[in-house]
């Protein structure tokens, strides 16, 4: 949802709700030193202005050190366990500022499992499942078994982002702050709740300028991609093979923008429209939301007297809404002794929709608090998507993902401007529409760094052809972005492949089709034509 929602790590929602619910060829060989592109410094260089500069050979020739994996810090998130057999980790370092590359370093935290089949290799597949902020050193092995055909030709690989979880994880708020915080109206109806929503941004702000302020400047989609250019060239493969995934589409378009040449095989699945700035992708994602829950809803409505929203899905949606119109004066009770609200019941419907495999949880969760008037079960799927544990300790993608949006983000809308586009956003969505809306007001407030871009250029003239798979139901990163980033691309660059079906993403729906058509591509270079459907 806006850039608070709008991408969340993809791969891990449907096996995070299940958790929670149940709790209740061309890329071997050396290149030359690669190089540098602008980076940022100061409070009002946004991320990418600055001018280019050579790395040095203390960066471009550094030996990583593989060694068995740890647990990843606690500030990835409440399932985060040692991966186990196979799996290696290292640090690579990279210039805090790519403008001064001399200067102070920062560890980029990889991890990998090596291709089985040694001499069949075609080298390294970088991964990012999205976020922005999602930790790819816990969601890889975490998702391995998804990816099971490529492991015998590629070292599976992925890294959390500059600013993410052991990549300098910007921290931005104690649990103790973020707990009070999830209070907050989301939705504010009056002036009292408007400063206090305002205030409550302000002060998030304020909070990642005291802990991580020296990160804040660095921490763009530009210098990520060119931590991955480093990356390539360290791992000493010619080209860079890439598989992203939501927020992660971008950040390889990104990179294919930079380094036209250096562009592998490349699969960008669930894409960002990168002709949308921060406004039309919150709107984009209001209509994105509603159809899924529109599509949720008659499937739900075949259920009959066991469907809580009823066999109308019309009637459904103004049931949801009713619920969400009472929860704002009155929150229902759980067994823990916490309140669901309206903000985390909205939240609680938001994460199921992400998945059709995950639909089944959002029926038990409305039936519980439509029927029996109890909050428990949207609760736990609101603190599962939030990064809350049973414990209350909150994990900090939310902290990055508002640092890397708001490094790349030009908008910063006031409340005045905001009023004027909620009926926009009621239209779009009766369900979402206020809570996008407001999102984008109070998600960079009083932000201490000036953002790079309205969008981001991702023109990739001279790369090899890219897939670009669109899912015609995607409720985060709706279809139609599919075709403007392979418009974007360049022409001969994007291919366009369309999954007729339900959910954030398609490689990974089971889809046999999808599947098929982008491992063909992935470890036999076989381009499909653009336009391919996959029902």
């Amino acid at each position: 949802m806006s850039r608070s929602l709008r991408e969340g790590a993809l791969v891990a929602v449907a096996l995070l709700l299940a958790g929670a619910v149940a709790g209740c060829g061309d890329g071997t060989g050396s290149q030359g030193k690669p190089s540098a592109s602008p980076a940022p410094s100061g409070r009002a260089a946004p991320s990418g202005t600055r001018p280019p500069a050579p790395l040095p050979s203390s960066l471009t020739g550094q030996k990583l050190r593989w060694k068995t994996c740890a647990a990843p810090i606690r500030a990835v998130g409440r399932d985060a366990k040692a991966p186990g057999h196979g799996w290696e980790c290292a640090t690579l370092k990279a210039p805090l500022d790519y403008s001064e590359p001399g200067g102070r370093t920062i560890g980029i935290a990889m991890i990998r499992n090596k291709a089985e089949d040694s001499r069949r290799r075609i080298g390294s597949l970088l991964f990012n499942f999205g976020g922005p902020g999602g930790s790819g050193v816990a969601s890889l092995p975490r998702s391995a078994k998804d990816f099971e055909a490529l492991s015998a030709r590629y070292d599976l690989l992925s890294f959390d982002p500059r600013g993410v979880g052991m990549s300098s994880g910007v921290v931005c708020r104690d649990d103790k702050q973020l707990e009070a915080a999830s209070r907050v109206d989301a939705t504010p109806d009056d002036a009292a709740e408007e400063e206090a929503f305002m205030a409550d941004g302000r002060d998030f702000a304020a909070g990642c300028q005291r802990r991580s302020g020296d990160m804040l400047p660095h921490v763009g989609t530009a210098d990520a991609a060119r931590d991955m250019d480093l990356m390539r060239h360290v791992l000493g493969d010619r080209k860079l093979h890439y598989f992203g995934f939501s927020y992660g589409t971008e950040l390889g378009a990104v990179y294919a923008h930079q380094f036209p040449e250096r562009v592998g095989r490349t699969v960008l699945d669930a894409v960002v429209d990168p002709s949308a700035d921060a406004r039309q992708q919150a709107l984009h994602q209001a209509t994105g939301f509603q159809r899924a829950l529109h599509s949720y809803l008659k499937d739900c409505a075949k259920k009959g007297a066991a469907c809580p929203a009823g066999a109308d899905p019309q009637q459904g949606g103004r049931r949801i809404g009713e619920l969400l119109e009472r929860l704002d004066k009155n929150p229902l009770p759980t067994d823990s002794g916490r309140q669901l609200t309206q903000s985390q019941a909205l939240i609680g419907i938001v994460a199921p929709l992400y998945s059709r495999s995950t639909w089944s949880y959002l029926t038990q969760g409305l039936q519980q608090a439509i029927n029996e008037r109890k909050g428990d079960l949207l609760l736990t799927m609101a603190d599962s998507y939030n990064g809350r544990d049973e414990r209350g300790h909150y994990a900090t993608q939310n902290h990055s993902q508002r640092a890397i949006s708001c490094a790349d983000s030009k908008q910063r809308p006031t409340v005045a401007e905001i009023k004027k586009q909620l009926p926009t956003f009621r239209k779009a969505s009766p369900v979402f529409g206020d809570f996008l809306a407001w999102d984008l007001a109070g998600w960079c407030a009083g932000w201490p760094v000036a953002g790079a871009w309205d969008d981001p250029e991702v023109n990739a003239d001279g790369a090899g052809p890219i897939l670009v798979v669109g899912t015609t139901g995607d409720p985060a990163t709706p279809y139609e972005g599919a075709a403007r980033m392979a418009d974007e691309l360049g022409k001969g660059v994007g291919v366009r492949i369309t999954y007729e079906g339900e959910g954030h993403g398609a490689y990974t729906s089971g889809s046999k089709c999808v599947a098929q058509t982008v491992n063909a591509y992935l470890l036999e270079g076989k381009i499909p034509q653009d336009g391919t459907v996959c029902a």
